[in-house]
């Protein structure tokens, strides 16, 4: 498995609240991207700290499975993570008057034997390339996805709504969280990206650029530029999972 990761600032915020790692060892691969908010500070302080707490738990509970690892163990140590995630969060929040409503989303994969097991929290994305095409797995917890799902807006109002940056749910807003659990058996790549790659480049292009640019590096860059080119009004982070390294 190949992987590479990049986060930029964009070209309108001063701060970066986006924070993401990516862990490989001889059996998996283990990717997540958080993108902060709340605060003058408490953006960037979310989205490090659920990093850090969820990347942290998570190799502790799989850790415990020895050389017993399985697809269940996989799964409740991601959501575990997650949780004790939130919980850092809320924590540290109540324990300063300054982050008071700090949050953050997450999306995180975890590839072993071929399989992808993910979770999200928020309207950070996971995508998978197969065959060519692009296909969004994870879905947004946000008030467009909300309109969507009850009839009210279209895909077309859904790009340009001006509500399109409120999300729904979030690590750190209350003291336990939902986490959306699902697997991904076929695919070539993997994406996981923050809205300021979605809000600023097109499914489409961001499908041409993974298959046609050359090497997993310029594909990454490439979105990223992609995205400051198109207005670059938000954090950008992009995360690319590849089987192979074209």
């Amino acid at each position: 498995m190949y992987s590479f990761g990049k986060s930029d600032v964009g070209k309108i915020r001063r701060r970066n609240e986006d924070c993401f790692k990516i862990t490989e060892s001889d059996e998996w691969v283990s990717a997540l991207v958080c993108d902060g908010m709340g605060g003058v500070r408490g953006g960037d302080i979310a989205s490090e700290l659920a990093v850090c707490v969820y990347t942290d738990t998570l190799f502790k509970e799989i850790g415990k499975s020895g050389e017993d690892l399985s697809g269940q163990i996989i799964k409740n140590a991601m959501i575990t993570a997650a949780t004790e995630a939130n919980t850092a969060v809320v924590q540290r929040a109540l324990s300063d008057e300054g982050l008071k409503g700090m949050g953050t989303t997450l999306v995180a994969a975890f590839v072993w034997r071929n399989k992808a097991f993910v979770i999200n929290v928020g309207d950070s994305r996971l995508y998978r390339l197969y065959k060519g095409c692009l296909q969004q797995v994870t879905k947004d917890h946000s008030f467009v996805q909300y309109l969507l799902d009850s009839g009210k807006i279209t895909e077309e109002e859904a790009a340009n709504h001006p509500n399109r940056n409120v999300i729904t749910r979030a690590l750190g807003i209350e003291k336990e969280v939902t986490v959306d659990f699902f697997m991904v058996d076929d695919f070539d790549s993997l994406l996981l990206c923050s809205d300021g790659l979605i809000n600023y480049v097109t499914e489409d292009d961001i499908s041409n650029t993974i298959n046609t640019e050359t090497g997993i590096k310029n594909k990454v860059k490439s979105l990223i530029t992609a995205a400051k080119d198109g207005g670059g009004g938000d954090n950008i982070t992009v995360v690319l999972l590849m089987k192979e390294g074209k």
